[in-house]
């Protein structure tokens, strides 16, 4: 069992030291990595809602496309795996303006898509840069931040994936009545050319330059060495990453079969729940600088839990409005406290590797998530396959949080 941490915090104090922290350029680190998470999550559920366009024009099932989503979940680790190390090695800033151009153009070119093997591909490809945006990003934004700031600015960086996903829901009712489904992949280079602008004027990091290590080779010591909180770590986010593409990536599409909705209601309903998403990370996130992270999370779980009834077998559109919002704001708000824990447990040395790594790992082995809900579905109906399925997510979650250490306002800079 692991060792609980001491949740006491330190008296907090900026980070930003140095010339840099006259002008406090902290504030375009944050905003790169909250607006790249944005763009990251938009081009990921622009699949999503594409399900019946690309089965449709490659000519397969909608399995296939199913697929394709879990495919691009799988290959995070190692989009985590080499930006993170290049991250650790070599700073922040560069890495993360690299990840960003990779990912943004593997996206457009799957809107060019020949077939469906080109397209899967793609999506595989693309995952590689999903899966190596998030650490970099989060570390940089973490360890810029004030540290008395830092549990709301986690909640309001993971908040940028749900509003990456409301943003494409509102994408479907306004692009591709015009420009057709293909303009889809393409509408996010100009978000993408901001954010590396954004990187492109922050500082680099001072707890980098503090506690980098001088070979690559050196990083996977570190690593092996803290293997404990590794593996729990990957633990939690396995579990994590169930919780979120199982009550997301397959929802529009239960609302659709189900409930035989229009498209327009669904993206209504999708921009609907995610408001109750960023509000949730938000909310968590800020709390968890008074409640603690471990705490705030099992409260945000539970308030799930309780929307089970609502979210799965809401018998008509209000019902289905209140419980999915509710579910939402419970999900993104535990995913609003992990910025902040994931890079308040990570060894200083390897923060720009280790957080991703294990975030995209958990990814990894949660990748089949969506794959086991449809052929849960097949054998059990679409409403008992997500109930069965996000209980049993849940219940594990809260345990695995109530068992787990913390290190709530640790100090990623040492004073000089």
């Amino acid at each position: 069992m692991l060792e609980r941490l001491s949740e006491e915090r330190p008296t907090p104090h900026s980070p930003v030291t140095g010339p840099d922290s006259a002008t406090s350029k902290w504030q375009y680190a944050v905003a790169s990595g909250i607006l790249g998470w944005i763009l990251d999550a938009f081009d990921f559920f622009v699949v999503i809602f594409l399900v019946d366009n690309l089965a449709a024009n490659f000519h397969v099932q909608k399995k296939a496309i199913v697929w394709t989503i879990t495919a691009a979940l799988a290959m995070r680790p190692v989009g985590a795996l080499i930006f993170g190390s290049l991250a650790d090695r070599f700073g922040r800033r560069k890495p993360l303006m690299l990840v960003v151009i990779y990912f943004s153009t593997i996206t457009a070119l799957s809107g060019v898509a020949p077939n469906y093997t080109v397209f899967l591909i793609l999506r595989a490809l693309y995952g590689i840069g999903m899966g190596g945006y998030w650490g970099i990003g989060a570390s940089l934004a973490m360890e810029s931040a004030p540290v008395q700031k830092r549990g709301i600015l986690s909640g309001l960086m993971q908040a940028g994936y749900p509003l990456g996903y409301l943003l494409a829901a509102l994408a479907v009712l306004i692009v591709i009545p015009t420009l057709g489904w293909r303009a889809m992949f393409f509408v996010g280079t100009i978000p993408a050319l901001v954010t590396v602008y954004l990187t492109a004027k922050s500082p680099e990091s001072e707890a980098w330059k503090q506690h980098h290590l001088p070979t690559i080779w050196s990083l996977f010591g570190v690593l092996f060495k803290h293997g404990k909180i590794f593996i729990y770590l990957v633990l939690l986010m396995s579990m994590m990453s169930c919780l979120s593409h199982g009550t997301q990536d397959l929802y529009p599409d239960f609302l659709r079969t189900e409930h035989n909705f229009s498209r327009q209601i669904v993206s209504y309903l999708a921009m609907f729940y995610n408001v109750g998403a960023i509000l949730g990370a938000l909310f968590f996130g800020n709390i968890s600088e008074r409640l603690g992270r471990r705490r705030s999370v099992i409260v945000a779980l539970s308030l799930s839990f309780l929307s089970i009834p609502l979210w799965a077998f809401g018998a008509s559109l209000v019902p289905l409005v209140c419980g999915s919002f509710i579910m939402q704001a419970g999900v993104q708000g535990a995913f609003g406290v992990v910025p902040a824990h994931l890079n308040e447990l990570s060894p200083d040395a390897v923060r720009g590797l280790f957080p991703g790594l294990v975030y995209q790992l958990g990814v990894l082995i949660g990748s089949p998530a969506v794959a086991i809900e449809y052929a849960l579905r097949d054998r059990f109906g679409y409403q008992w396959a997500l109930t069965t399925f996000e209980a049993v997510v849940i219940l594990s979650l809260v345990l695995i949080f109530a068992l787990g250490p913390e290190k709530h306002g640790k100090e990623f800079v040492r004073e000089t």
